[in-house]
């Protein structure tokens, strides 16, 4: 019967036909899915011989044909089909066929939200100074991460910030970069800023150029376009016009100011209020053709390349340790944060001076070092906040925030400074250090500029600094003992090593968990080798256990109404440090009182005996 059915099947002219193919199609190694179209092909009829009239997946290889299920129970529709080579199955010399990967191929609309971040395009916003571009950025991100002040005479952006933008369904990296303008000074802020960019946009596939339409077509505006036609050619721009809720109110004309717009040559504007949220439809659909076309390159390319590779990756376990890091790197003006920002990215991602209060933005940048993800805070120089307000006040306020939201903490000290004063931290630097240790983050010091001791003259001095400055360091911050100090010199590259693996020491002691059984031990070795008073003066500790890392914090259950002292404390702490190695970070330890079962011996003997009601003194009826 099966010979027929492949006589009939190979005879028949139409192109839709019927099979007996009975109610089991499935192989017993590869199951055939029902939900869609199957393709199959027949070559030798030697496999078919070999193998089961009921295993469909296993026959042969030149009939190429779609299986249908919508046709009656017990039957499937054939449909030939000379041109499917997705599924093609190719026989083995040994008659057992492969089961070959079909290879996905992404079509529109495309879901951004599934989409591996560092697969995303990037999108430059770009123009003069003082039009808008941080309070854009910060609308696409949905968040008040860059500073945004009305400075017409300065220039409150001075690095590029990048974040991730969400508009509508769409998701993108964003940057915010400084004001240009082309006919800066050499060696000047702004020139160097300008040159920073020219080098982050070569990289980048889209760009936002915005101008201000309420001042109109100015000829700065002009400039910024020829630049950009000139340092990256590649890209086409949108043109933003923001401001644009003040044509509203009949004071302006949004079409005159539109046509004004064209002599940049960069195509139809767009009219939008960074502020107010206005013209962000507009925006979203003239992003969203190229960036979903630059999508679909990318992922059918790595599709392509990366399809054997993606099969064998399996996800790690949950580990707090392996989580991102974010490393916060404060200090006072001018020690060197944002040079020791670049040294460890390798490369000139922020922008250093010999100016203090260079830095004005925290600057947030993600890389990935020997594996695990870490993300970078560079953060202004640590001053009072001044009484008026003003970029320099918002940039401590902000340093503040990143301090908060960190897990290690990277306090920079400038050597030359030390020497020269002879004291290792100022008040400012113990304000920071002390701060950090309160809010539960991980501490770690490093003494920058170390090139300018390294001199024949200055060896003696060196060692001074190197062998004086931890054991001031403990001093200064007693509540958190063995705290790891590096020497380090950011502009020579020397110490990055170095610093990153003290820092992902300090985050993996930080995520510590110790068993409560390992604990319990522990804490009878430290009790026993305590000398107490009298055996009364020991505190009656139940049973030690961790509640929650990141910081470790421990509880101690006690019996009875008894507390631990707070030297009991410090001793605790500083046993656990010692035996555990977890210096350079905070340890809380809590205490909870265990109250005693209800009832005693004698009480529990005579629970058979019956107890009479007692009643309150309201009540007159007597027993």
């Amino acid at each position: 019967m099966f010979h027929s059915w492949v006589r009939a099947v190979l005879a028949r002219k139409s192109s839709l036909g019927f099979g007996l193919f009975g109610r089991s199609i499935s192989s017993s190694t590869n199951p055939v899915n029902l939900c869609k179209p199957f393709n199959f092909t027949l070559n030798n009829y030697s496999h078919i011989r070999a193998s089961a009239a009921g295993s469909l997946y296993q026959v042969g290889s030149s009939l190429k044909c779609n299986l249908l299920p919508e046709v009656p129970r017990g039957f499937c529709g054939v449909v030939q089909n000379e041109t499917l080579e997705d599924t093609h199955v190719e026989p083995e010399p040994d008659g057992v066929v492969e089961d070959h990967k079909v290879k996905p191929l992404y079509e529109k609309p495309v879901d951004f939200t599934k989409i591996d971040i560092n697969l995303l395009p990037t999108v430059m916003i770009i123009g003069r100074p003082n039009v808008g571009k941080s309070a854009l950025f910060n609308r696409l991100i949905r968040r008040r991460e860059a500073l945004v002040y009305n400075t017409p005479d300065d220039h409150v952006t001075r690095d590029i910030r990048e974040g991730l933008a969400k508009l509508g369904d769409l998701r993108f990296k964003v940057l915010d970069s400084a004001g240009l303008e082309t006919e800066a000074t050499s060696g000047s802020i702004l020139d160097r800023t300008a040159g920073m960019t020219a080098n982050v946009l070569a990289k980048t596939q889209f760009a936002i150029f915005m101008i201000d339409v309420r001042s109109g077509l100015h000829p700065l505006d002009l400039e910024v376009g020829k630049w950009l036609r000139k340092h990256a050619p590649q890209i086409k721009p949108i043109v933003a016009m923001n401001k644009c809720e003040s044509l509203h109110n009949g004071t302006g004309s949004l079409a005159g100011a539109a046509a004004e717009s064209l002599m940049l040559g960069f195509g139809d504007p767009i009219a939008i209020s960074a502020e107010t949220g206005l013209g962000m439809t507009e925006l979203y659909e003239a992003l969203r053709p190229s960036v979903e076309d630059y999508m679909l390159r990318v992922l059918n390319d790595s599709c392509t390349q990366n399809n054997s590779s993606t099969q064998d990756v399996t996800s790690p376990e949950d580990d707090e340790s392996k989580l991102p890091l974010q490393l916060a790197i404060v200090g006072r003006p001018n020690v060197g944060k944002s040079t020791l920002l670049n040294a460890l990215l390798q490369e000139d991602r922020v922008l250093v001076g010999p100016e203090a209060g260079l830095t004005r933005d925290s600057v947030r940048v993600h890389f990935e070092y020997q594996g695990r993800t870490v993300y970078l805070v560079d953060t202004a120089g640590w001053l009072q906040r001044e009484k008026e307000k003003g970029p320099a006040s918002l940039s401590v306020m902000q340093s503040r925030k990143n301090l908060m939201r960190a897990h290690v903490v990277a306090l920079v000290l400038d050597a030359e400074e030390v020497a020269n004063a002879r004291r290792s931290m100022t008040h400012a630097e113990v304000v920071i250090a002390r701060r950090a240790v309160e809010e539960g983050r991980g501490l770690v010091v490093i003494v920058n500029k170390m090139d300018l001791l390294s001199g024949r003259q200055n060896s003696a001095l060196y060692k001074r600094v190197k062998e004086a400055v931890p054991q001031e360091i403990q001093t200064v911050i007693p509540q958190v003992t063995g705290i790891p100090v590096v020497f380090t010199s950011a502009l020579e590259g020397r110490g990055r090593i170095a610093v990153m693996h003290q820092v992902i020491d300090t985050y993996q002691k930080w995520c510590l968990r110790l068993p409560t059984s390992r604990l319990n031990r522990w804490l009878r070795k430290v009790m026993g080798r305590h000398s107490w008073k009298d055996q009364s003066a020991q505190p009656k500790i139940k049973y030690f256990t961790q509640v929650k890392a990141r910081p470790p914090t421990f509880v101690a259950f006690l019996s009875g109404k008894k507390t631990l002292s707070d030297a009991e404390l410090r001793f605790l702490t500083k046993s656990l440090k010692e035996d555990f190695d977890l210096g350079g970070i905070p340890i809380r330890i809590t205490q909870r009182s265990v109250p005693r079962k209800c009832g005693s011996s004698s009480s529990r003997q005579n629970t058979g005996q019956k107890v009479g009601r007692t009643f309150s003194d309201k009540r007159t009826v007597p027993l």
